[in-house]
Order: structure tokens, then C-alpha cells, then sequence
């Protein structure tokens, strides 16, 4: 019920704000369970899919969103309940991996719609990286659930990084034919088929998204990103404060003694025809700019 009513108000509001376009959608089956293995750009991409789909698709979130303290934890862990979204605990000995198959096998054996994002992470820079084998094929194997690729288009561009206000304009939505795993069936621990699996399925997201594929996990390419921000951080308070300490060396250069006399802390007294040589240059200089 609750699902419903955050449908009717979230996803029409998103709808009648963003007016989505959608291709694809004769793919999604009327009933029985299937997987939704999509391409991840933004936070609003678990919110605009599910807007344009008759039936509920359950997506995963990390737990921390469910457990927040105060009135703004528990609207928020209210508003990610009634949009569908399950808590997953990352504490334990093998992280997020294994709650997240248990959760998508709780979904499909009640013959729902499972949402899940093989990349692991949303997207450092809008382009497709390597999907991870573990959760989507394990799922996919043990339900023996058609899987669907899915490929979001411009939802980044929406709020990208640092902006507040969102973007109004019109994200798309491709969803693909159903794929069928069954020739995999009962291999679902060998990494070889996992792997098989999940390139399949990020080829035809790469195919229907037109993003250009990084043969590398999201999450290196984070880290990555991440010690480049450092360096060139770290590079630049090196520059200041080099720049800072040559201008405190230079700024004071020099000085009037008792006698009047112009000196220089480091190079003795300046002679007075260096001064009259400078002095002309710098009004050969305004003339010339006058």
C-alpha cells in the first residue's frame, strides 16, 4: 500500500517533472520474476525506473539509509522503504555481496521484479565499467530469472555533483530483450561462468546505453580519481606556499637608512644609477601603454 502511494505521488511527480522517455518497456513480463541489471549514473536512477514501470521493482541500499537516528533518519528510512528499496547490512565477513543475493532471491521467489546495478557503484564520469560477477550471476543462476538489461541515459546531467537545484530535463530509459542463463544453470559458484555472464549482460547495457566502456571496476576508478584530486591538492599548496615564501623574502627588498639611502637586505646599497635605469623603464613602460 505504501509502495502505491509513494508511486502515485513520487513517481507521477517524477513523471510530470522530468517527463522521462522510455524504450523497451513491451520487454518487462506482466508477472513472474526478472531481473533488472541496469547501468548506474545517478542517485535518481532507482527512482526514475521503477516511475515508469506498471509492476514494483525492488532495488538494495545500504543500510546506514534505514538506521539513521532522528526525525530526518526515520523519514528517510520511510521514504526508501516505500520506494521499494531493501536494507543491506555491509558488516559483515563478506560485505554487501552476500546480503545483496539473499535479498534478490527473497524478491524473485515471490515473483517480483529485482533491480541491481552490476557495476557495484554509480559511475566516477559517465562512462561503463566492469561489471561485478558475484551478485548478478549468483542471483541470476540460483532463481533461474530472465534477466533484462537496462541502460539509464543523461539521468547524470540531472544534479550532477554539487549542484542543489536539479536540472529539469528529460532523462531516458532503454530496457533490453530478456536474456536467458539457463544453459549456466548449476554453475553459479564457477568464476569462469560468472564472468561470462556478466560481460554478456554489461555488452548489451554498453549496446543500448551507446557509454563508452572502461575495462576496470567502478570502485578503481574512484580510488583512482580520488589520489589524483590528492596530488594535485598537495601540489598546489606546494606551489603557494613556495610563491608565498619567495614574496616575503623579495616584498621586503629594501630599506631606508638613517641617511636616506635606499639598501637592499641581501645585496648591500642599491646604486643610485640602477635606480634611475629601473625608474626609466617603468615610464617608458606607462607611455608605451598610454
Amino acid at each position: 500500500m505504501f509502495y502505491g502511494a509513494m508511486k502515485l505521488s513520487v513517481g507521477n511527480g517524477l513523471k510530470l517533472a522530468f517527463r522521462p522517455w522510455v524504450e523497451g518497456l513491451e520487454h518487462v513480463p506482466d508477472e513472474g520474476p526478472a531481473i533488472l541489471a541496469s547501468n548506474h549514473l545517478s542517485f535518481s536512477d532507482s527512482f526514475f525506473l521503477p516511475a515508469v514501470l506498471d509492476r514494483k521493482v525492488t532495488f538494495i541500499a545500504k543500510a546506514e539509509y534505514f538506521t539513521s537516528p532522528g526525525v530526518k533518519g526515520k523519514l528517510t528510512a520511510a521514504f526508501f522503504k516505500g520506494v521499494g528499496q531493501l536494507p543491506v547490512d555491509r558488516s559483515g565477513a563478506r560485505g554487501a555481496g552476500e546480503a545483496a543475493i539473499r535479498s534478490g532471491l527473497e524478491v524473485l521467489a515471490r515473483g517480483e521484479l529485482f533491480g541491481i546495478y552490476p557495476e557495484g557503484t554509480r559511475s566516477p564520469d559517465g562512462r561503463l565499467y566492469r561489471g561485478k560477477p558475484g551478485g548478478l550471476a549468483r542471483v541470476a543462476l540460483r532463481s533461474g530469472a530472465p534477466v533484462l538489461p537496462v541502460a539509464m541515459v543523461d539521468t547524470e546531467k540531472i544534479q550532477p555533483p554539487g549542484q542543489v537545484v536539479p536540472r529539469l530535463m528529460r532523462p531516458g530509459i532503454r530496457i533490453g530483450r530478456p536474456m536467458d542463463f539457463s544453459r549456466y544453470q548449476g554453475m553459479e559458484n564457477d568464476r569462469f561462468i560468472q564472468r561470462a555472464l556478466t560481460d554478456e549482460v554489461m555488452y548489451e547495457i554498453m549496446r543500448l546505453s551507446g557509454q563508452e566502456y572502461v575495462d576496470m571496476y567502478a570502485t578503481a576508478a574512484k580510488r583512482q580519481l580520488a589520489e589524483e584530486a590528492k596530488r594535485n591538492a598537495e601540489a598546489e599548496k606546494a606551489e603557494d606556499a613556495a610563491g608565498g615564501k619567495g614574496g616575503a623574502e623579495q616584498a621586503p627588498g629594501r630599506e631606508a637608512g638613517k641617511d636616506g639611502a635606499a639598501h637592499s637586505w641581501r645585496n648591500g646599497p642599491v646604486r643610485p644609477g640602477a635606480m634611475l635605469a629601473a625608474a626609466r623603464r617603468r615610464r617608458n613602460e606607462r607611455d608605451r601603454a598610454a
